[in-house]
């Protein structure tokens, strides 16, 4: 991590994104001092708290990917929400403390992952030893539970202990040979599983009425006891329930939760889109929800606090988090003064001009001319795209911005879509062929939006 300086911060994301420097340097030196954080003394780290960071432009310049790439660059856990769908306190909408309550379960989601890339191996080897036992008999299924399983408790005795009778073991070491040989892949195999219950959404209601029946539905699930059930597979598909299973017992589920919790308090990004939304008109009254109130009840969390999650308290004091907004009606001296001094750093971003539309089509490692001509690839179609074409595509992509709503870089996937079609509808035809896509093809397949468009203006 300490190679992250802010240059190559910049740099790998102008792997992904066209222009916006400002708002790169921006975050490149907000991740910077995050690191920095870390090299200090305890008594002074605790004092630093990031400087959170509002990005101003319209829609589909790069927000988004830009703070979604820098997280991924460091493996921070990563949200993003739309402060629309916050209501104030008392009325009907998401609670605005299920941020970080998302962000924590994105953070388990990482560590879980981690934690079982790490014990996959030893999962595995557990596994297929398990399995080989089943095979010759030696290890036996319990016998299905039951839903009354839990009024035998009370009489002392435990759920799925009496064993299936099975017939009598074959030679585990002959078993073992065959098993490893491959030879057995197709048998089937009976083997125990755990039944779980799905969680229901909507179960109580919406909003913060939901969240806490899924909370209540998850305790009911951890008081019963879990039902064990009989399935019948081939041991290639037992092989990767069994190693699921393996691999849920060598896991720390209590490491897991610590590392996620410090994880999401360290180093959450938390990408607040729409903030423009909740400004509030000076002198407005309407019997709307008060887009004023929103912003109070997200202050707290911006400015620090502790969040209870079923994984347990999560500061949100070193959370950074970056707000965006288009900011086409409102302004954003408009939004509260205490919300304001929370977003110290202000970034405009620029509208994308004809040059970035073409740069986009390019440059970008993840392109969408090379996902147009890897996806085609796939049926034995070979694209190829002239340096006019690709320049008719960039200008018709800014005229249409400009002369109808201005949706940014997302106008080339209308674009592309329309030019090609036809060809993604045949493709199958020309397996093996090359096809060249040049400016006339390109003119005569966007016609049809073009004529669209002008007519437009004389429709009321």
């Amino acid at each position: 991590m300490s190679d992250l300086t802010p240059q190559a911060i910049v740099a790998e994301l102008d792997r992904y994104i066209i222009g916006q420097h400002k708002a790169k340097k921006a975050v490149a030196v907000a991740l910077r001092n995050r690191l920095r954080r870390r090299n200090l003394p305890t008594e002074l780290r605790d004092e630093i708290r990031p400087k959170n960071i509002l990005m101003i432009g319209p829609t589909g310049v790069g927000k988004t990917e830009i703070a979604r790439r820098l997280a991924r660059l460091v493996n921070a856990p990563f949200i993003k929400v739309e402060a629309t769908k916050f209501t104030e306190v008392g009325y009907v909408g998401r609670d605005v403390e299920s941020i970080i309550r998302d962000l924590t379960e994105t953070a388990v989601r990482m560590v879980r992952e981690e934690k079982t890339v790490s014990v996959q191996d030893k999962a595995r080897q557990n596994a297929e030893q398990r399995l080989v036992r089943i095979l010759a008999g030696v290890e036996k299924p319990k016998r299905a539970a039951s839903p009354l399983d839990f009024l035998g408790m009370l009489s002392g005795e435990l759920p799925g202990t009496k064993e299936v009778e099975q017939a009598e073991p074959e030679n585990l070491g002959n078993v073992k040979e065959r098993y490893f040989r491959g030879e057995l892949e197709e048998e089937m195999v009976q083997i125990e599983v755990t039944e779980t219950t799905p969680v229901v959404p909507g179960l109580f209601g919406q909003g913060g009425q939901d969240e806490l029946g899924q909370g209540l539905q998850e305790f009911f699930n951890m008081m019963m006891p879990k039902r064990l059930v009989q399935r019948r597979v081939t041991v290639a598909g037992a092989r990767e329930l069994l190693t699921q299973q393996e691999t849920e017992k060598l896991i720390d589920w209590e490491e897991v939760y610590r590392e996620a919790i410090l994880r999401a308090e360290e180093s959450g990004i938390i990408f607040i889109d729409e903030i423009d939304k909740i400004v509030g008109a000076k002198g407005e009254s309407t019997p709307d929800v008060s887009r004023e109130g929103v912003q109070r009840d997200i202050l707290p969390i911006v400015e620090g606090t502790t969040v209870w999650t079923k994984y347990g308290p999560v500061k949100t004091d070193y959370i950074l988090f970056i707000a965006a907004g288009a900011f086409h009606v409102s302004k954003p001296s408009e939004l509260i003064p205490e919300f304001q001094g929370r977003f110290p750093i202000r970034v405009e971003l620029e509208a994308l001009s004809v040059d970035d539309f073409e740069r986009i089509l390019v440059e970008p490692e993840s392109s969408l001319l090379r996902q147009e001509k890897a996806l085609l690839e796939t049926e034995g179609l070979t694209l190829d795209f002239t340096a006019e074409a690709i320049r008719t595509m960039a200008e018709m992509a800014y005229q249409l911005n400009k002369e109808n709503e201005n949706i940014g870089a997302r106008r080339l996937y209308t674009i592309l879509e329309q030019v090609l079609e036809d060809l993604s509808f045949r493709a199958h035809e020309f397996k093996g062929e090359r096809f060249v896509v040049d400016r006339d093809f390109v003119q005569q397949r966007l016609e049809p939006i073009l004529k669209t468009t002008d007519l437009s203006r004389y429709i009321l």
